[in-house]
């Protein structure tokens, strides 16, 4: 009999923290960052701190009490003595890994608080996205997932209070790679993987093979808003256990879904792990529509075109790359967009070389700062002739499609857009109270600078009722989401017809109970914090 401890993922979008056990064995499938929970006490400007290490995470229930599993620098003397009157307080002497699904932070962030001795498995491109978007971003230290930066105890000069203090230190994770031999990798792949994104230096750890984890373990790609995505199927002493991460059965790579779905049900498992984002929705849109609506919209702009869509979706931008050829544009994308495209093209071969697409740019924007980050510097020797700045936009709009987000929108002083141009918003909708404000601030925005949006929600106001945010008919079909509807993932449990379905990384989980009654499948409901003995 195995053991599945739910810590995360539960009654909640993300933030997946689940522990197999089996028997002496144990394995951890994802280890994500809990926005929704996270939100509840924090935001931009309050946030866990750093010099506390472990205490503030542990005590506000966003990492669970398992002594043992953590970084030992992060860890203030007595530190555990405060949580073991914890009815979810653990010590933990042995794990043997971390299943990685994919490089989104709401299933890998959390990693960062681990012992950096725990090997983390995963496909080559989502090591390689994780260590990309960590290397062009400012990660906080409860997000390093790659490499962290090392903390000894100590105050400043003149300073009573001690806290965990940031050294020159930075050590890098032991990523095991499952879907293709080491030797495959390029040398250029090879030398990204150990090189320091800045100046310190960075204590390396090879790539290895996951061969050397004592569970039989079986990667199957999948179709996700994401490269690199996938579920994962373990051989345990009660039978196979098939955790599916995020997936989606309409997106471009489709087809690995579908062969993951056959796969897996060869097995005959005992349990599948399904998520559960979007049960409720009974449709999707599919990326080749989100061509066809966002050629229709851009064409005959005469203005600039701003494109919002999720960061590091790169089928998504590839979309607009081919728009903006369709169009007569150029898409101009961040320097953050060129690292992550620059280290997809070391893997697949596929990825635009920016250098040599005509139709790729990079926009400057302003940085105040006297110094460049090393990997910004390295991206100018490159692309040097690519960059563009404000003053080009804005003598040129109509020749652009400029890949802006909300956050982004602080450079339109800079570029002016001429009244009438257009911001193509290809994301999804507000989840929550933090997300309408910042929609709010999108709309004040584009009244501004009198810019036209299209596929943007609107707010809805119901006789003093909670605001509903409807995108306006007509302007639909602009984002194809990340994640399976309803009947599609209702056709992966089908297809795989697991002994026991257990959902998580949703918010209405009784979808699989009403819908798979008289099918053979039980399904269990797992607690936050509870256990599931298969």
């Amino acid at each position: 009999m195995i053991r599945l401890r739910f810590y995360g993922g539960v009654n909640e979008i993300g933030g997946n923290k689940i522990l197999l056990e089996d028997g002496e064995r144990r394995l951890l499938l994802d280890f994500g960052f809990p926005y929704k929970r996270h939100k509840l006490f924090y935001e931009e400007y309050l946030k866990p701190r750093s010099g506390a290490g472990l205490l503030d995470p542990l005590t506000m229930g966003l990492l669970p009490p398992l002594e043992g599993l953590y970084r030992d620098d992060l860890m203030a003397p007595g530190l555990w003595h405060q949580f073991r009157h914890s009815s979810l307080y653990r010590k933990l002497d042995q794990l043997d890994g971390v299943l990685l699904s994919h490089a989104h932070l709401d299933h890998s962030g959390h990693i960062a608080f681990l012992r950096d001795d725990i090997p983390v498995y995963a496909t080559v491109t989502t090591a390689f996205i994780a260590k990309a978007v960590q290397d062009s971003g400012k990660a906080d230290f409860d997000q390093q997932v790659c490499y962290f930066d090392h903390k000894e105890p100590g105050r400043p000069s003149g300073w009573k209070q001690e806290a965990l203090l940031t050294t020159d230190k930075k050590q890098q994770r032991q990523f095991c790679i499952a879907d293709i031999e080491l030797k495959d990798l390029s040398d250029d792949a090879s030398k990204f993987w150990l090189k320091s994104p800045g100046q310190k230096p960075l204590i390396s750890c090879p790539l290895t093979s996951h061969s050397s984890c004592s569970f039989n373990l079986r990667c199957f790609p999948v179709d996700h808003s994401i490269p690199g995505a996938c579920a994962w199927g373990i051989e345990t002493s009660s039978g196979w256990i098939i955790y599916s991460g995020d997936l989606r059965l309409h997106g471009k790579r489709a087809a690995l879904t579908k062969k993951f779905i056959e796969d897996a049900g060869s097995l005959h498992p005992r349990a599948l792990i399904l998520e559960g984002t979007n049960v409720t929705r009974k449709t999707n849109v599919a990326e080749h529509e989100v061509y066809e609506n966002g050629l229709k919209a851009i064409k005959g702009t005469t203005g600039l075109v701003i494109a919002d869509f999720p960061p590091r979706d790169v089928d998504r931008l590839l979309t607009f790359l081919q728009i903006a050829k369709d169009t007569g544009r150029k898409l101009a994308i961040l320097p953050k967009d060129a690292y992550l495209l620059k280290t997809m093209r070391l893997l697949e071969p596929g990825i635009p070389e920016i250098a040599q697409e005509d139709s790729i740019v990079i926009y400057q924007d302003t940085i105040a700062s006297k110094s460049l980050n090393l990997w910004v510097q390295n991206l100018c020797k490159d692309y040097g002739s690519k960059m563009i700045l404000a003053e080009d936009v804005r003598l040129a709009e109509d020749k652009f499609i400029l890949c802006f987000s909300f956050w982004d929108l602080n450079e339109l002083p800079s570029i002016r857009p001429k009244p009438g141009s257009l911001y193509v918003f290809s994301s999804s909708e507000p989840h929550d109270e933090e997300q309408e404000i910042d929609f709010r601030r999108l709309h004040k925005w584009l009244e501004h600078f009198k810019m036209r949006g299209v596929g943007l929600p609107v707010e809805k106001k119901k006789n003093g009722e909670k605001s509903e945010w409807e995108i306006p008919e007509g302007e639909r079909g602009l984002h194809a989401s990340g994640h399976a509807c309803g009947p599609d993932l209702l056709e992966v449990a089908r297809g795989i017809k697991p002994e026991v379905l257990i959902p998580v990384h949703s918010e209405c989980p009784d979808f699989y109970i009403d819908h798979l009654s008289g099918s053979g499948i039980d399904v269990l409901l797992p607690t936050a914090g509870g256990t599931v003995e298969v």
